[in-house]
């Protein structure tokens, strides 16, 4: 495991473990549409950095402990850190825009940016097996993938569980969007997963606003 995502997990963990005994510092960062909207955009960041409990905590550095090397590896630092960041930005915009007429709505995790380096990472390796709970069946990443995409659209418009999908949805579209950038030729790994995946991110551009609809 490279040193840059032992880094990453680390600044999680700690900044974590203070979230959970300072309630004042948890308030301080965590993502919150009306604090947003006033001008502390640093919350957009460091929101991502926060979790709830051990468990969000635990799943979310299992998930970049696993998919970080692959992006990594393939990448190399300065391009993963890229990814990364630009997912977990991605994936607060997104929240923000769909949660923008809820001044109340606050968030937190890293969940926007371990989205983007799963996308990533499949748009690389779209045969490898992977397993979409509660179906205990190992699927193709390019199944996971576009499965992941339809249960986070659905799951925002129906506000399934105490989810950001939102934040989850925006930083795989940041992830989809880098790995493209960087790397073209991914497309030839899979030209009919990415093209799908890319036809679900357009529809969510121009009919996004009617996500709203259950609000």
């Amino acid at each position: 495991m490279s040193q840059i995502i032992i880094g990453l997990i680390l600044v999680n963990v700690l900044m974590s473990i203070k979230g959970f005994g300072d309630a004042a510092f948890f308030d301080r960062y965590k993502f919150q549409v009306q604090r947003i909207l006033g001008g502390e955009k640093l919350r957009m960041i460091s929101s991502g950095f926060l979790h709830v409990d051990w468990m969000h905590l635990g799943f979310n550095m299992y998930a970049l402990y696993l998919f970080g090397k692959v992006v990594d590896a393939s990448f190399g630092t300065v391009n993963f850190l890229l990814i990364y960041f630009a997912s977990l930005l991605a994936g607060s915009m997104y929240s923000l825009y769909q949660h923008k007429s809820e001044p109340y709505y606050s968030a937190v995790g890293a969940s926007g940016a371990v989205s983007g380096i799963i996308f990533s990472s499949i748009m690389l390796y779209p045969d490898m097996e992977l397993i979409m709970l509660p179906i205990p069946i190992p699927l193709p990443g390019y199944v996971f993938g576009i499965g992941y995409l339809v249960y986070s659209i659905y799951g925002m418009k129906n506000q399934i569980g105490n989810i950001g999908h939102s934040a989850h949805l925006g930083g795989a579209i940041g992830g989809y969007a880098i790995t493209l950038l960087l790397r073209p030729s991914v497309i030839s790994n899979n030209t009919l997963m990415i093209g799908v995946m890319g036809l679900i991110i357009l529809g969510l551009f121009f009919f996004g606003d009617k996500l709203r609809l259950n609000r």
